[in-house]
């Protein structure tokens, strides 16, 4: 994803923020649970359990309280990069879209686990 594409995000989740009084109250728990699925986010990862990757409750507990949580998650589902799993550094995936909304839904609700 090019620099462009990446402010408009952060710029569109900043104004989410701004609109919101409280973030994880208007989740879409069906749609975020469809986006895991068909990113095959849940072949690595899982709310509770630790698989290959970290569960999202430990993520969420993570990013707890941090004024840049949601910019640095949309970031690493957005963007290529890469993670150490068993010591060895590996492409981490990115969801399956480009819609900002949906992004956005997604990591307001690994955040509310």
């Amino acid at each position: 994803m090019n620099k462009k594409t990446t402010l408009l995000l952060t710029a569109s989740v900043a104004l989410a923020l701004a609109n919101s009084g409280n973030l994880y109250a208007a989740v879409d728990n069906a749609d975020a649970e469809k986006l895991l699925k068909d990113s095959k986010c849940l072949k690595c990862h899982d709310v509770e359990k630790t698989k290959k990757g970290k569960p999202y409750k430990k993520i969420a507990a993570e990013y707890k309280g941090k004024a840049s949580a949601k910019a640095e998650l949309i970031k690493h589902v957005t963007e290529p990069n890469q993670v150490e799993v068993e010591g060895e550094k590996v492409d981490h995936g990115t969801v399956k879209t480009r819609d900002a909304e949906r992004i956005n839904n997604l990591i307001d609700w690994i955040l509310a686990r």
